[in-house]
């Protein structure tokens, strides 16, 4: 964060007074994001071949929910200053004053470095290193470089969204496979299309704080395109883990008409150039892209959590 934006932070907080309290602190760890992080690791976790051991798999779940937040936490204290100058984030505890960022930082600094530790004796080293790897690619390498530096940082960045299934995967297993990998690809590919869509819609806000998202430095057009090309790798790519058997029938099945959604909805929004039109086609697939994921990601976990592949064939 900018010398400038520490200091406005400050004066703020003289003139506001900083009323920190558990409410602020759990809202840096991003509770909305960290709940998706959940799911997809233990997603993951049940997918391994070998079932992990109930006390292990619940421990390791926190960890990585804590460790999700502490990147949270630490995504926050860095971006306070264009934070304050964005209507969507303007509200958020580090520039409205609620929290002061020195205490954001050893808040988020402190719990990084307890998740991995925990993770480490709970789980295994391999995914403790993974874990860690995760929050200092979101941290330094998306938020602290990629995000103000070029517009291609929700492409190159949602690799650290895109990693807890893994980190999952390798609590429970100890490795990872190409499993364990084509739920990175599913995430990963989901990204670009999800954010952009929000994008196109909050393009002022993100030229006012001067971040480079790809509404503002390549325009509206090659967004739409870009969200459909993206949207068409996506619809095939959901559907793998059930070519592959990772995914039972009923998998298979929704993935098949969700993936369709998706790419008929990104259609749209490529289609969709004008006015109020345009940004309600943009929100619904940015809604729609939340849901597909989790669609995709719950079934997973249903399926492997319950035994219905092994006892149905579902």
């Amino acid at each position: 964060m900018s010398m400038l934006g520490q200091d406005s932070s400050r004066l703020d907080a003289a003139i506001i007074g900083y009323v920190s309290g558990p409410r602020e602190f759990v809202s840096l760890l991003k509770p909305r994001v960290m709940s998706l992080v959940v799911l997809t690791a233990l997603a993951g976790m049940l997918c391994a071949p070998e079932p992990i051991h109930p006390i292990i798999g619940f421990a390791s779940l926190l960890a990585i929910a804590v460790g999700a937040g502490a990147a949270g936490a630490l995504n926050m204290w860095w971006d306070a200053d264009i934070d304050a100058l964005m209507a969507r984030t303007r509200s958020r505890a580090i520039p409205s004053g609620l929290v002061d960022p020195g205490e954001a930082l050893y808040f988020g600094l402190t719990l990084a470095f307890f998740a991995v530790l925990t993770l480490a004796a709970a789980a295994n080293f391999l995914a403790a290193g993974l874990l860690a790897f995760t929050i200092f690619f979101y941290v330094v390498v998306y938020t602290m470089w990629l995000k103000r530096s070029t517009p291609q940082n929700i492409v190159i960045g949602g690799a650290a969204g895109a990693l807890p299934p893994v980190v999952g995967y390798a609590a429970a297993s100890g490795g990872v496979t190409f499993d364990s990998l084509l739920l990175f690809a599913i995430i990963f590919v989901w990204t670009p299309p999800h954010f952009w869509a929000l994008a196109l819609v909050k393009s002022r806000d993100y030229e006012r704080a001067g971040v480079p998202m790809m509404p503002n430095v390549k325009g509206p057009s090659r967004t739409r395109l870009e969200i459909l090309v993206y949207s068409l790798l996506l619809a095939p790519l959901g559907v793998a883990p059930w070519l592959t058997g990772l995914g039972g029938r009923l998998y298979g099945a929704a993935a098949i008409a969700s993936g369709v959604g998706m790419v008929v909805m990104a259609a749209r929004v490529y289609r969709t150039r004008e006015g109020s039109p345009a940004t309600t086609a943009a929100m619904q697939l940015f809604g729609y892209s939340i849901f597909y994921l989790f669609l995709l990601v719950a079934l997973l976990v249903v399926e492997h959590g319950f035994g219905l592949i092994e006892r149905w064939g579902l």
